[in-house]
């Protein structure tokens, strides 16, 4: 066996539907799109979501609510989870780049230090923002609090 005699395997390939070359290939005439209607002239394209003249589903459904878009979503850590974050890796910093490596936030998330929990000791914890009671006890145990500037707020 050599290069010169591949082929595929049996069944493998079929061949190609000629449509519309004439009455003797079967395939002729009105080229398997039936008789009349939309779809059996050229250029035909459904738009997305039409359902045949019937109301559509995105018109059926009524819109409410508000999408406020400058609103900034935060990922909410707890003073627990930081605690043993810090005992099980005998650390004195965190910031979202240790949470990131940990799997605790994603790679974008914005981060909000929240105040469940207490701490047993001084840890210096860097955050998009922080609530007031987690501040209170960060700095309570001789901890520093320093909020991370966003893209936006730099501008």
């Amino acid at each position: 066996m050599d290069l010169s005699n591949l082929k595929p395997a049996k069944g493998a390939t079929k061949k190609e539907k000629r449509i519309g070359r004439g009455q003797g290939s079967g395939r002729g005439g009105t080229s398997t799109r039936g008789h009349k209607g939309a779809k059996s002239r050229s250029g035909y394209s459904s738009k997305r979501g039409f359902e045949g003249g019937q109301n559509s589903l995105t018109r059926r459904v009524p819109k409410f609510g508000f999408n406020n878009p400058t609103r900034v979503e935060y990922k909410g850590i707890n003073l627990d989870a930081l605690q043993t974050l810090a005992e099980n890796h005998g650390l004195k910093s965190i910031d979202p780049q240790v949470l990131y490596t940990n799997g605790l936030i994603a790679k974008n998330d914005k981060l909000k230090v929240l105040g469940r929990g207490e701490l047993k000791g001084a840890i210096e914890v860097k955050a998009h923002a922080f609530s007031a009671t987690a501040k209170a006890a960060i700095e309570a145990k001789g901890g520093k609090v320093e909020v991370i500037a966003t893209v936006a707020e730099k501008a």
